[in-house]
């Protein structure tokens, strides 16, 4: 099994340009989310019902000591590998950041799952700091829907400082697992079908903004149906009341998961807020 895992990482490696693909526990996750792993299914720019934990890296020529650790959209049931992830590598890369992107794998109902791929993955990231040209301190954190409620979870439940991320990065994110305003797919992924209270309360991360919250960036289209704005502004909300620095970008059309689509009409306008955030905010 190994062996095959390592064959279809260094596969999809070469199809997606990354400098290096690798396995997150080698030696066995601490958890599972009991997901059959004949139901694996892993392409160059999706992936469906992961059960293996991979980091793609990419490396820029002259790196800012600045990095992104990159964490797809799908419901937590499926990883939008390309648009959401590996498409911005280039982009990231051109400005000196070093970029990764997290196939993290789908929970199960399992809640812990998800979270300790990203903390292994900023382990890995904070190892090879040196080697990468990267400070270890200046590690961000980026998601798109689901993978922005992870990126935002990573921002707030952080049970050591070393697993603080520097900044976060959200694109239309689910935030809360209240019924109220939640992606149920996303909360029944993360959740499973009958959740405790204190398990609700815990993954709905406006409830868990504190002041220690790294500051953020984000954007949503107003006219998102599949998850409701009101994720955003909750987190916004929490953020400002918690004197979080954040920079808040609601376009008018758009829908959802746009992206790093060409076809998103305020393509431009995100792209040019995001970069000017980061070279005067971050980097």
């Amino acid at each position: 099994m190994k062996k095959l895992l390592a064959c279809l990482l260094a596969l999809a490696g070469f199809c997606a340009s990354a400098q290096q693909v690798v396995n997150l526990w080698p030696d066995g996750a601490p958890n599972s989310s009991g997901i059959d792993p004949a139901r694996e299914v892993v392409r160059d720019y999706n992936a469906e019902n992961t059960v293996n934990a991979a980091l793609y890296i990419y490396l820029p020529a002259q790196p800012n000591g600045t990095a992104i650790l990159c964490c797809p959209g799908g419901g937590y049931h499926a990883l939008a590998l390309g648009h959401e992830g590996k498409d911005m590598a280039q982009w990231f890369n051109d400005m000196g950041i070093t970029y990764c992107v997290l196939q993290y794998r789908m929970p199960g109902g399992n809640c812990e799952v998800p979270i300790s791929d990203v903390r292994q993955a900023m382990d890995y990231m904070r190892a090879h700091a040196e080697e990468w040209g990267i400070d270890s301190v200046k590690i961000g954190i980026m998601g798109s829907s689901a993978g922005g409620h992870l990126a935002a979870t990573a921002a707030n439940l952080w049970p050591e400082e070393k697993y603080r991320p520097a900044f976060q990065i959200l694109f239309y994110p689910v935030i809360s697992m209240d019924k109220e305003i939640t992606h149920e797919g996303s909360r029944y992924g993360l959740l499973g079908a009958d959740p405790s209270a204190e398990q609700v309360s815990r993954f709905s991360m406006e409830q868990q903004v504190t002041e220690r919250t790294p500051e953020a960036f984000i954007m949503v289209s107003a006219d998102d149906e599949l998850v409701p704005v009101a994720n955003t502004l909750r987190y916004a909300t929490a953020l400002d009341e918690h004197g979080v620095p954040y920079s808040l970008h609601v376009y008018p059309t758009g829908g959802h998961g746009w992206g790093f689509r060409d076809s998103f009409t305020y393509k431009s306008d995100w792209t040019t807020a995001l970069e000017h955030w980061l070279r005067e905010r971050i980097m």
